[in-house]
């Protein structure tokens, strides 16, 4: 085992590549959403992530950041089939490190979140057996894009929108996104500059929008990727509560649509939270989003460690 580093991103996509091949029947992560990870400001490779090599070959991936500067600490965690135990020594230098890194912020217990595909290529028992659970259920959900299925919409009355282009607009945005989220589970607030941080280079402000309703001003945000290869993505779609139910978030769902299929592009994705209290889950299922693949939230709670007592075994 050994931290990452930049220039590792092409075998890290190639390993997650494989996982996905396993989990959802098809390669669907890119180089610069692994590069991303990579090279952002609070990575801190050297103490947050992970390698485990079985004769030269990356067998198991693991990324460990901390956005709430308290007790929630968050990971991931990629293993190829047939590699359990190195797996396992990696989820263990994981729960070492969240354990420490909240006793640096103060905290008494490191509440630990990683989030797994339902047929997981890590053994979940392994992660019963450890204590951990799972809190929660996601959705991956996508749908068919034509140009003549998904013509542009016809926005609701005194509805307009506005794309993302300018800095006053991408701080709109930002604020938007952090107001409408606020009370989603997992959801830990960022700043304007780790906002841009987390999107990474790949961020394209045209394919982001904010809608604005006439008397109540800016009252939703969508913001959208075409840098993936399987699909065009939704990063998020918030609706301030005071403009809910008046077909704004359909509105600005249809519009995305509409401008990727005349893009060419031929399938669109998002994530959702099953338990969302918006209705977002409807709101999706409605505008023909279908299943692709579930996610499980775990959880872990550990007491804090010393610096030296989250040291991972030193590999044999």
């Amino acid at each position: 085992m050994r931290p990452a580093t930049p220039e590792d991103a092409p075998q890290i996509c190639a390993l997650l590549n494989a996982v996905d091949l396993v989990e959802v029947g098809r390669a669907e992560t890119d180089l610069g959403s692994v590069e991303t990870d990579l090279v952002h400001p609070e990575a801190d490779l050297g103490r947050n992530s992970w390698l485990a090599f079985r004769g030269g070959r990356l067998v198991s991936y693991g990324l460990l950041w901390d956005d709430s500067g308290a007790e929630r600490i968050d990971a991931d965690h990629y293993v190829l089939p047939g590699h359990q135990d190195a797996g396992e020594r990696l989820l263990a230098a994981i729960e070492g490190r969240a354990a420490e890194r909240a006793g640096e912020n103060g905290a008494a217990r490191a509440v630990v979140h990683l989030t797994l595909n339902s047929r997981s290529t890590l053994d979940r028992t392994r992660l019963t057996a450890r204590g951990w659970r799972t809190v929660r259920r996601y959705h991956v959900l996508t749908r068919p894009l034509t140009p003549e299925a998904d013509p542009a919409p016809v926005p609701p009355p005194g509805l307009t929108l506005r794309s993302c282009e300018a800095e006053a607009d991408r701080r709109r945005a930002h604020a938007l996104v952090e107001e409408t989220f606020a009370a989603h589970h997992d959801h830990q607030p960022r700043g304007y500059r780790q906002f841009l941080d987390d999107l990474g280079a790949g961020m394209d402000w045209s394919l982001a929008w904010i809608a604005a309703l006439d008397g109540a001003g800016d009252v939703a945000v969508v913001l959208t990727r075409d840098d993936r290869e399987a699909m065009a993505w939704v990063r998020n779609l918030g609706v301030r509560a005071s403009a809910r139910g008046k077909g704004v978030g359909g509105h600005l769902l249809r519009h995305a649509c509409a401008v990727y299929a005349a893009r060419g592009r031929d399938t669109i994705g998002l994530g959702v939270d099953t338990e969302n209290a918006t209705g977002a889950l409807g709101l999706y299922t409605s505008h023909g989003f279908g299943l692709h693949y579930a996610a499980d939230t775990w959880e872990v709670t550990l007491p804090v460690l010393s610096p030296r007592a989250a040291l991972p075994p030193t590999p044999a």
